[in-house]
């Protein structure tokens, strides 16, 4: 269950951009093909977008199906379309009772989510305490966590064996680290296509945040600027895995040969530990600077209850049965098809998968090192530092300059959400 399908492109980013459309009253509807809206009676429409891995769509199917109080009737939203349906169809009488997303201050401030502090409140001491933070606004919890998705760099123990090389511990390490790893046939590392994925993960690293909890920016700092620039040698020194064929969401460059080195998300540990065995390691983003440390960025996806729906009730009570209190169904969800780590630290640490080896390491990696979305990080910030990227990092721009520019932006976007 990647944050992505199988389109080679970043899903998490696409639905951010869609939300900001939307916020802007630019999206427009998209008629009745949207599924059975607003359902009547007792019957209420959830909404999925299509996740990669085999099995996810009937298990939902299977879980809803279960549900005795209510008909609950799943559109499960395939191709690149997703975010345009839920975002288009939540602004007609086609609109899903409920439907999964990420924490997102924008849906809260136009009332469009549901506060679920009723369902939450009793058990919320057993979920991940960031996870709870995140989807958090003056007290009142909106969605419910289904699954964190951390993302980390997977290597080929035997290419860093034979090139004598040990896993990086620092950004300028990994750049090292990479050149040595290079051949005529391999690239040392791979970090997606765009670069956009390594981002937030080099924030963290640098000692940084995108905001701080007064929701001024974080991000600006002397680290980071040296991070940029060691980027900046990453990707002008040959050794760096550009237009592989799928994204990094996907394993196929590592599993294929084409890299030594990739970043990536749990979800395709399985996919992995098919294919390379033993013969595979994780490590988290090695630590920029001085004031860095090493970081796992958190990916993941929530259910939210549509506020503007004529069925509130009825989608809160489905939410509650199904990610409150039905464990069993949490776990399959989490665990059956690709890794994830369960929100829920009860049904986290009596997990069997993730109780030894690679997985372990991973929750080891995540518990100790895992930073989340700020709730209040819309995609025009995050635009904005991929603009930092594309001009300091693809291209020899100043990242001071870079970085004062996205200041403006970002500053111009934290006055329209908080004043």
């Amino acid at each position: 269950m990647s944050a992505l399908s199988n389109n080679n492109w970043d899903r998490r980013t696409v639905l951010r951009a869609a939300l900001g459309l939307t916020a802007a009253g630019t999206l427009a509807a998209c008629g009745s093909n949207t599924g059975r809206g607003g359902g009547s009676g007792n019957g209420l429409v959830q909404y999925f977008h299509a996740y990669g891995e085999a099995g996810t769509e009937q298990a939902i199917k299977r879980y809803a199906k279960a549900y005795k109080k209510a008909n609950v009737t799943t559109q499960w939203i395939t191709g690149s379309n997703f975010e345009s349906k839920l975002f288009a169809a939540l602004l007609t009488d086609q609109a899903p009772d409920l439907f999964e997303f990420h924490p997102q201050y924008q849906l809260i401030e136009s009332g469009q989510v549901a506060d679920l502090t009723d369902i939450v409140a009793p058990v919320k001491d057993d979920f991940n305490q960031a996870d709870i933070a995140s989807h958090t606004v003056d007290g009142k919890i909106y969605g419910v966590r289904m699954i964190d998705d951390p993302q980390f760099f997977f290597y080929r123990k035997s290419m860093l064996e034979k090139a004598g090389v040990q896993p990086p511990t620092t950004l300028e390490e990994l750049v090292e680290a990479a050149a040595k790893l290079t051949t005529s046939k391999v690239k040392g590392v791979f970090l997606g296509n765009d670069l956009h994925a390594v981002i937030q993960p080099m924030i963290y690293a640098a000692g940084a945040d995108t905001l701080n909890d007064k929701n001024e920016i974080a991000y600006h700092t002397d680290g980071v600027v040296e991070g940029l620039k060691q980027m900046r040698k990453l990707f002008t020194s040959g050794d760096l895995l550009l237009d592989a064929p799928a994204d990094f969401w996907d394993p196929s460059a590592l599993n294929q040969g084409l890299c030594a080195i990739q970043w990536c998300g749990m979800w395709a540990m399985p996919q992995f530990q098919q294919a390379l065995g033993d013969d595979l390691g994780i490590m988290p983003f090695p630590k920029v600077g001085d004031a860095g440390k090493p970081a796992v960025y958190n990916g993941g996806w929530s259910m939210f209850v549509n506020a503007k729906s004529k069925n509130v009730d009825a989608a809160k009570e489905y939410v509650k049965w199904l990610w409150i209190d039905q464990k069993e169904y949490q776990e399959d969800w989490a665990l059956s098809y690709g890794f994830h780590i369960p929100p829920r630290t009860s049904i986290a640490q009596s997990a069997e998968k993730l109780k030894s080896g690679l997985p372990a390491e991973g929750v080891k990696l995540f518990n100790e090192f895992g930073h989340f979305d700020r709730i209040g990080w819309t995609q025009a910030m995050i635009t904005a530092t991929e603009d930092v990227f594309a001009n300091s990092v693809r291209k020899d721009g100043d990242p001071e300059a870079a970085l004062d520019a996205c200041d403006k932006k970002v500053n111009a976007e934290l006055k329209k959400l908080f004043g």
